[in-house]
């Protein structure tokens, strides 16, 4: 089965990942970046924990770990996410396995909606269908919450003031979505988070 149409399994962790059609870019302005988190925050949080993210001209990743089917079912109870009757809920395009794909493709297609306004264009913004990868080990997790936050360095900037990365959240005190203590425990500490990201490990990942 193709990774990318797999379907986003319950307790599960997920890198999620996407890029501009064409490598065009898909922010401009601070705004853009502060609504795409804002629609991160309405689509996501719902039906995932957030872990880490970074957003970039043309591209995005994030981190998440589905919520457990009953918060989900909660969900889709409170939200009436499935109108209509149980079978539907069941069969078909819109069983609940599919549900948390389809939050994010509306996740997308809103920001998408939002951008293409502001910037007078026309047509997809980006590739289609929207990037996974399945995290199966404690130290993949690890690695790659490091390679997210490391992206902007790509830029030549700082990747510990970069504005658009759960990195300087996760050191924070503020309020936030993210899983910030669950974060600092897979280091071990805060020391170690840091350490950690200052002495990056070799990546090898594939995507």
């Amino acid at each position: 089965m193709d990774i990318r149409n797999g379907v986003l399994e319950p307790d599960a962790y997920y890198h999620i990942y996407n890029r501009g059609v064409n490598s065009e870019k898909i922010f401009e302005t601070k705004e853009n970046y502060l609504f795409f988190l804002k629609k991160l925050a309405a689509y996501i949080n719902p039906v995932c924990d957030v872990y880490a993210y970074c957003l970039m001209p043309n591209h995005f990743h994030f981190l998440i770990r589905v919520k457990s089917k009953k918060e989900i079912q909660t969900f889709v109870k409170v939200s009436n996410f499935n109108k209509g009757d149980n079978d539907k809920q069941e069969k078909g395009l819109h069983t609940f396995d599919s549900l948390v794909s389809k939050q994010i493709g509306k996740f997308i297609s809103s920001y998408s909606q939002a951008y293409n306004k502001f910037a007078n264009r026309h047509g997809a913004l980006l590739e289609s269908p929207f990037k996974r990868k399945r995290i199966e080990t404690e130290e993949y997790l690890r690695n790659l919450i490091i390679y997210i936050h490391l992206n902007p360095t790509d830029l030549k900037q700082n990747f510990e003031t970069y504005p658009f990365s759960s990195f300087s959240s996760i050191l924070s005190n503020s309020k936030t979505n993210l899983m910030r203590e669950e974060v600092i425990t897979l280091f071990g500490d805060i020391e170690n988070f840091i350490y950690s990201h200052h002495h990056p490990p070799k990546f090898d990942f594939k995507f």
